[in-house]
């Protein structure tokens, strides 16, 4: 029943959000990725000021750790055995994300799994902690994560055509598996990554063309607006006041793109920022969203 009713006021926005919303200004580029080998940037997050990017289905395990100044590969995490299809990342903690092997374009797939994967300025190769989750209605599609940040609590979006569904998985994940996830929201179609907000309170799902921020936990949606032109844009992550927005194919370049007052707005009012600015309130700090 909960599912149900948040998805009927949830439609609303992602529906008004086509005529409604405008691409905001002051769009322009980040860097671009100069290692030959990210052809197909399927996934984006931010890790301790480094940008972290994996390729789309067909590569082997591995995520690229960049510097966002140059572009550059700092180091590469490998591991051995080779996943199904990884199509997202998330931050998992200090020095770690999670990577999604959960694409699944033909829903054929009885299970998906995420990994939690060391990331830095090395290269190395690991044997990253993964568990298995399973949807509670059969296979689905799926090309987003995401992680919140102040309680690590995964949630997994499926890349419906027409609309897909927001997953949570078990506040703690079991090694030994089945992760039963539950199915919490309505998302809109074709989501193919998104990112929670610094504080918590909200999420910004992309989808090719538009993003769309909601309200986190209601799952309420709030605004909606253009992207930039991209190809095939696959990722998204928050970076400072920005999202960063990444597309596929070689050397391809990644955009910043400011977030709207909603956002900061919507932030502000997570238990997270709450908890902040109490604390610089009382210390006599500045403190703002972003």
């Amino acid at each position: 029943m909960r599912r149900v009713a948040v998805g009927v006021v949830v439609a609303l926005p992602f529906l008004l959000g086509a005529a409604a919303g405008d691409e905001p200004a002051g769009n322009r580029p980040a860097f671009r990725f100069a290692d030959p080998e990210i052809v197909e940037s399927s996934g984006l997050t931010v890790a301790g000021g480094l940008v972290v990017t994996t390729n789309d289905s067909g590569d082997s395990g591995r995520v690229f750790v960049v510097d966002p100044a140059s572009g550059a590969t700092l180091g590469v995490t490998s591991w051995e055995q080779d996943p199904t299809d990884v199509e997202a990342l998330a931050p998992a903690g200090p020095g770690h994300v999670w990577v999604a092997d959960t694409g699944d374009n033909r829903q054929v797939r009885d299970s998906v799994e995420v990994l939690r994967v060391p990331v830095g300025r090395d290269d190395v190769t690991v044997t990253p902690a993964a568990f298995e989750l399973v949807y509670p209605d059969g296979p689905r599609d799926a090309e987003a994560l995401v992680s919140h940040p102040v309680t690590g609590r995964l949630h997994v979006i499926t890349k419906g055509v027409f609309g897909g569904t927001v997953y949570a998985a078990p506040a703690r994940l079991d090694p030994r598996g089945p992760n039963r996830l539950e199915a919490v929201a309505d998302a809109p179609g074709i989501v193919t990554d998104a990112t929670f907000l610094p504080g918590g309170g909200g999420v910004v799902m992309r989808t090719y063309s538009r993003a769309h921020l909601v309200a986190y936990p209601s799952w309420e949606g709030l605004a909606s607006w253009d992207l930039p032109p991209q190809d095939q844009g696959e990722g998204v992550a928050v970076s400072g006041r920005d999202l960063l927005v990444s597309t596929e194919g070689a050397r391809s370049q990644v955009l910043a793109v400011p977030l709207p007052a909603e956002a900061g707005a919507t932030d502000l009012r997570s238990p997270a920022w709450t908890a902040l600015r109490w604390l610089a309130t009382a210390r006599g700090l500045p403190l703002t969203a972003g």
